[in-house]
């Protein structure tokens, strides 16, 4: 949530922030700004609204300069508006800041600035108290105002500050939040996320918890809390940066539900030795060590935590040891019962999802060992966990993440199984059926894709419907709660999921003639339960779109739709069932004139709690 983008270099300052910003608008689009050092002070320009409003009023050629600082934003504090856009300045727009996170105690420093240094603040934000701090500690050396000024802060925070003083240099801090410097030849970076600055740079620098960076065309030096330099090696960044590129689609979901065979197959492939054996990134798990695990957490958030909800299943399945799903943000709060015989999974696309990360860093305090699944390589949960596993998703740039839970779900089948068969509970038969399934899904996710036009005639007919349910038993449940996330994510329909067992409890008193209701039914074993399940609802008027494996035709009679998917074993059938629901999600969300790739209220990384 919010991005940040800061460079350095001999002109042309205003071009490469606004170009960051654009590729970092999936972190929040409530509104955006940019501040430069120009004529010897500081001028700012911010607009509420997407970035295009930002472009309008900045179309001046004497508006530029050699070092910037721009900001793309997700409202926190403060509705959003040109006022409570960043950057935000000191009294004598001497000093100007760009913030992600929040400072829990900007209501103390507020009350303390006022009364003490009479500072009238002009928005609603938490984040102004960092320029007015950082302006008050300021005598010409901002490296050590911005230090002052964090002494006097609580909270998660990314920042950066400029000076009109010092106008070829950059400042910037971070705690439980993203950032990262990028190196160039004659210019740098910094900035929340890779893809803001791939276009111009492919070294970068990851920068740690309480570390601070000073910026210069030449160099990029960061200092540790003790005020000492680090030494850290740069990071090549492999992967291309038309990754981020819608490449003809409309909609930047649309192309990543297409990525999903290679993201697939790339996740799957990198693990699989010449011998068919799974490779864990170089994870040492022996038997002993899983032997002694007698509890696993799962910990993640949104769609993360709905692969957590298969991967559980999976796990118990074949490497029999209890497994536990929790949300992180209520994790940490419930006192769990975790020692040093606890494996702890953190799943996260983003691994900067502070609610995840809190939930680790008390687990690793509680001696759990802790094995991070995550998309983001050098992202705070990969380089706090001691292990980590690699989804192969590429940059997933729309806010409704889709190819990531698809790897991550590659990622869940394979750690299950390698635990099962190290324990010896998974005989080579069963092994090879699995990774033979796991191989056949790139394949069998292309023919669902290449037959979405059924999906959309289907959206077209439903997409006025207000009240829509996702059902199912066993590892279909945990698909149905993934499924209605993502319709209410980018279409705002008030989507309800629940296991289909549980309808009989209360929820089928909303099935009546104007509900629309996705009966997930491709686990073999509950089929003939599940079909009793959709019979109970058809018998309430309700609108009924089933989702089976192929030939299942009992289900065609008695709903009104039926999407099938390819013959696949039960357990990897999750993979499948989620396409159509991706699918249908986009076509109704479009239908509706939706903001697809940028949900109101959503950003794509949350790094606040």
């Amino acid at each position: 949530m919010c991005g940040i983008v800061g460079f350095a270099g001999k002109d042309g300052a205003k071009e490469k922030v606004i170009d960051g910003l654009k590729r970092l608008e999936y972190r929040g689009y409530d509104s955006a700004g940019i501040a430069l050092p120009i004529n010897g002070k500081i001028e700012i320009r911010k607009h509420v609204g997407e970035i295009a409003n930002l472009e309008k009023i900045i179309q001046d050629d004497d508006f530029d300069s050699s070092i910037g600082i721009g900001h793309t934003r997700w409202a926190t504090h403060g509705a959003p508006s040109d006022v409570n856009s960043h950057p935000h300045a000191n009294r004598d727009n001497s000093i100007a800041i760009v913030h992600n996170g929040i400072i829990e105690n900007y209501i103390e420093l507020k009350a303390w600035l006022s009364s003490d240094y009479g500072i009238k603040f002009k928005s609603d934000t938490d984040s102004e108290v960092i320029a007015h701090l950082i302006g008050i500690y300021y005598d010409g050396d901002l490296h050590q105002a911005v230090n002052k000024a964090v002494e006097q802060m609580r909270g998660a925070y990314a920042i950066a500050a400029i000076a009109a003083d010092e106008p070829d240099k950059i400042v910037a801090v971070r705690k439980d939040a993203p950032l990262v410097a990028g190196q160039g030849d004659g210019f740098n970076f910094i900035a929340s996320d890779i893809p803001a600055m791939l276009k111009y740079v492919r070294s970068v620098y990851f920068i740690e918890n309480n570390e601070t960076v000073v910026l210069t065309k030449d160099s990029i030096r960061i200092y540790n809390e003790e005020g000492k330099i680090v030494k850290r090696e740069l990071y090549h960044v492999s992967w291309n940066a038309d990754a981020a590129e819608k490449d003809g689609y409309d909609h930047f979901m649309m192309k990543e539900i297409h990525e999903q065979p290679k993201a697939i197959e790339e996740t799957l492939v990198r693990r699989l030795n010449p011998d068919d054996s799974i490779n864990l990134d170089g994870i040492s798990m022996t038997k002993e060590d899983l032997e002694q695990f007698n509890k696993i957490y799962i910990v993640a958030c949104g769609t993360a935590y709905h692969a957590g909800l298969v991967g559980k299943l999976t796990i118990e399945r074949m490497a029999a040891i209890p497994v536990e799903v929790d949300v992180a943000s209520e994790f940490r709060y419930r006192e769990p019962f975790i020692d040093d015989k606890t494996l702890f999974i953190a799943i996260s696309q983003s691994g900067e999802t502070l609610d995840t990360l809190e939930a680790l860093r008390e687990a690793k305090k509680k001696g759990a060992r802790v094995l991070s699944v995550v998309n983001v390589v050098g992202s705070s949960v990969a380089r706090e966990s001691d292990d980590v596993f690699y989804t192969w998703a590429g940059p997933e740039i729309a806010v409704a993440s889709t190819k990531a839970y698809t790897t991550q779900l590659i990622c869940m089948y394979l750690i299950a199984l390698y635990m099962g068969r190290t324990k010896g509970l998974v005989d080579d038969t069963r092994y090879e059926s699995i990774l033979s399934e796991l191989k056949a899904l790139p394949a069998k996710v292309e023919s669902i894709l290449n037959n979405k036009k059924k999906i959309e005639s289907i959206a077209r007919k439903y997409y006025k419907r207000e009240k829509v349910f996702f059902v199912g038993r066993g590892l279909d449940s945990g698909v149905s709660f993934e499924g209605s996330l993502k319709l209410k994510e980018i279409s705002y329909i008030n989507s309800f999921a629940i296991a289909a067992g549980e309808l009989k409890h209360g929820t089928i008193a909303l099935m009546e003639e104007d509900a629309l209701v996705f009966a997930l039914a491709t686990q073999d074993f509950l089929y003939e339960k599940m079909v009793s399940n959709v019979k109970e609802i058809a018998a309430r008027g309700a609108r009924i779109i089933g989702v089976a494996k192929e030939g299942r035709k009992e289900l065609a009679e008695i709903t009104d739709e039926v999407i099938y998917i390819p013959e696949a074993d039960d357990i990897v059938t999750p993979v499948l069932a989620v396409v159509p629901l991706q699918l249908f999600a986009y076509y109704v969300a479009k239908e509706r004139g939706c903001n697809i790739d940028k949900p109101k209220n959503l950003a794509k990384s949350v790094t606040v709690e």
